[in-house]
């Protein structure tokens, strides 16, 4: 595949053209003038960075991590004649972040990317966005040439010409781009033709992707040898849907054992290719010389999906336990990496960009989250970690928001919704097997004293709909007037009756009925709440559901809602008529576990951007319960879209009567740090 040129416009300027544009003054701050050499100053040259990311590797896939089914000769030769990382974590439990989380040395909830991205029909439209440093940014003023060969899935934006899509990786200035996901990965692809790559030809009659990778990255440092560069080999392998050579599908599937589990015949298959293709770029450093300049790590982007397989470790992708972000991490460096060397040093994928920085000249500092790794590498000191943070705050699965900190031998898990913390000694414990919170009081006031700090720094939830938080009052309707000041809006046929009295709002219905009630009051700021008092549910008939948020009309919201029959909660987002809410998070799993009937209960729809959360009150304070971004489907951080919606409550129901307290509407003071 020819190498795709950069772009000569793009929609999101590359801010690594802007820096090598700047003069030399604004470099110096951090590069001094001969950094853009290719050696450093004692004549050496900068040494070569190879990050070879596997999708879906579990911790123990590996046979120098003692997997005894799977095959993998070549990279556990790098590992004996390397160093082997034995407490290595992903940024995050899936790949998405992680992989924000490598290009740029940050925890993933500061690059804005927790979750991994969805296809274009979704109402998001996330990219990773070129205010942030990234690899070339940071390698680039020191003579790297940067590349990435394979998948980038930092983008939602899968329509237009490639090389203007926001977020992009030509947008944040990495010299060679090459078979790169032009469409929505989900399901997998591994023989050409690639449907999500329908514009790369093949090379060779049923080409197997992992192999065109691996002559892909052989062509690249033939091109590059005779000068410092910095390449992400990004394998789509070995995530799902599984597919292998037909030959060693079979092979493993005659294997003693290949119907034991955790034993997996396809997925032993796709990587016994991996392995090739490592053996492959090993081999090819020796012979073009430069085997002894070039740091190579082979690694995964999160734990593995199969439960089974991560065992002794608890849980898999997705979550937070050791099974989803425990991965194998393996460093080669020909003479200067002494061979057969383990370290149990806690790492990270956030430490990859600070230690190539170190390595190439430079001083990472407090711009990055990850830490240099480098004097574990060269065998010079020692890194002494403190602690290490993630942050998942979405569904997927049977996985609810949570997050974690680890710090020496301790780990504290704690869930987003209502707080509930576990904790876990790591050295007595990997598995996870027993919370001690109850034991250990004082280490886990500590730790969760840590990690609430954490999210307040990272930002990555908006406050619930306190005053002190929303002090500013936008609306207050008690329903003790008229609707004067009130659209109602039928969403479809209008059936039903809606009163006023004593303080609420009721509407009865004897056939299915949905009004919108709109006010007349549009939020002055993309940092609102709007906080629904529930009254009396109909009980009876299908449709006994609430709403709270914003409405243009009846084919324009973005509303919550609350089926009080089901307790169940969710979100309709509606555009010229036409419900969007393709690839949202499985809130399936607050089924049953939200009940909005009490004297006190109330539902909030907090605003942010683009992203709305919800947070409900069942009488006991307010708890998170999801959140969505809209952002490809409506903008609602623009004061120009804004200015066309209204807050709104809503009713559905088909038989009964349903009753609203009132509804409220508070803004910020000010726009919140961390803002996206």
């Amino acid at each position: 595949m020819p190498t795709i040129e950069a772009p000569e416009h793009v929609t999101e300027p590359s801010r690594r053209s802007v820096l090598r544009g700047i003069a030399a003054s604004a470099l110096t701050l951090t590069v001094a003038p001969s950094a853009i050499a290719r050696a450093d100053a004692t004549g050496r040259r900068r040494p070569n960075i190879i990050v070879v990311s596997i999708d879906d590797l579990g911790w123990d896939e590996l046979g120098c991590y003692g997997n005894t089914f799977n095959e993998t000769p070549h990279i556990d030769r790098l590992a004996s004649e390397g160093l082997q990382f034995d407490t290595a974590y992903a940024a995050a439990p899936l790949c998405s972040p992680t992989r924000a989380a490598l290009i740029s040395g940050l925890f993933p909830a500061r690059t804005g990317i927790t979750d991994f991205l969805r296809g274009e029909p979704a109402p998001s439209d996330k990219r990773l966005s070129t205010d942030i440093r990234t690899v070339p940014d940071v390698l680039g003023p020191y003579g790297y040439t940067t590349g990435l060969i394979g998948k980038w899935h930092l983008t939602e934006r899968y329509s237009g010409d490639y090389r203007s899509r926001p977020g992009n990786p030509y947008a944040h200035g990495f010299d060679e781009v090459i078979a790169s996901e032009e469409k929505y990965i989900g399901d997998g692809d591994y023989f050409h033709p690639y449907f999500f790559m329908p514009d790369l030809p093949a090379r060779e009659p049923g080409e197997y992707l992992t192999d065109r990778l691996a002559q892909e990255t052989v062509d690249f440092l033939g091109r590059h040898r005779d000068e410092p560069f910095f390449l992400h080999v990004s394998n789509y392998a070995v995530h799902t849907k599984l597919d292998a050579k037909p030959d060693l599908v079979a092979k493993y599937s005659a294997k003693p054992g290949a119907k034991d589990s955790p034993n997996r015949p396809l997925l032993a298959a796709m990587l016994e290719s991996i392995d090739d293709q490592v053996g492959r770029i090993a081999a090819t450093l020796v012979e073009f010389g430069i085997a002894r300049d070039t740091l190579l790590f082979v690694t995964s982007d999160n734990g593995g999906p199969y439960r089974d397989a991560n065992a002794p470790l608890r849980g898999g992708k997705g979550e937070l336990y050791e099974g989803g972000i425990r991965v194998p991490l393996i460093a080669s460096w020909p003479g200067t990496i002494q061979p057969g060397r383990h370290d149990a040093t806690p790492t990270s994928t956030i430490d990859v960009l600070p230690t190539a920085l170190d390595l190439a000249g430079g001083r990472p500092g407090r711009e990055f989250d990850g830490e240099s790794i480098a004097p574990i590498l060269t065998g010079r000191g020692r890194v002494r970690r403190d602690t290490l943070f993630w942050v998942y705050p979405h569904f997927i699965g049977s996985t609810h928001p949570h997050a974690a900190v680890r710090r020496g031998r301790y780990k504290l898990v704690q869930y987003l919704r209502d707080g509930r913390t576990e904790l876990y000694d790591l050295a007595r414990d990997p598995g996870e097997t027993t919370d001690i919170s109850a034991d250990e009081v004082v280490t886990e006031r500590i730790l969760r004293a840590l990690l609430r700090a954490h999210l307040a720094d990272v930002d990555v939830l908006p406050p619930p709909p306190s005053r002190g938080a929303y002090p500013l009052r936008e609306l207050e309707e008690t329903f003790d007037g008229d609707l004067s000041r009130w659209e109602t809006l039928p969403v479809g046929a209008a059936f039903g009756e809606v009163a006023v009295r004593d303080g609420q709002l009721a509407v009865t219905a004897s056939r299915m009925s949905h009004l919108v009630f709109r006010s007349d009051v549009a939020p002055s700021s993309d940092e609102v709440a709007i906080v629904l008092d529930t009254g009396t549910f109909a009980e009876s008939g299908t449709q006994d559901t609430v709403f709270v948020g914003l409405a243009k009309d009846a084919d324009n919201y973005l509303l919550f809602r609350y089926h009080n029959g089901l307790h169940r909660v969710g979100w309709d987002l509606r555009i010229d008529g036409a419900l969007i809410t393709a690839g949202g998070e499985p809130l399936g799993n607050l089924d049953g576990s939200v009940d909005l009937a009490g004297p006190a209960a109330r539902y909030a729809f907090v605003l942010r951007g683009t992203t709305a959360t919800a947070y409900a009150d069942q009488g006991s304070g307010w708890q998170f319960l999801y959140s969505v971004d809209v952002g490809g489907a409506i903008d609602l951080a623009d004061p120009a879209v804004r200015a066309s919606y209204r807050y709104a409550a809503s009713v559905r129901l088909d038989d009964g009567t349903i009753t609203l307290d009132g509804i409220t509407a508070h803004r910020a003071a000010r726009r919140h740090r961390g803002h996206h």
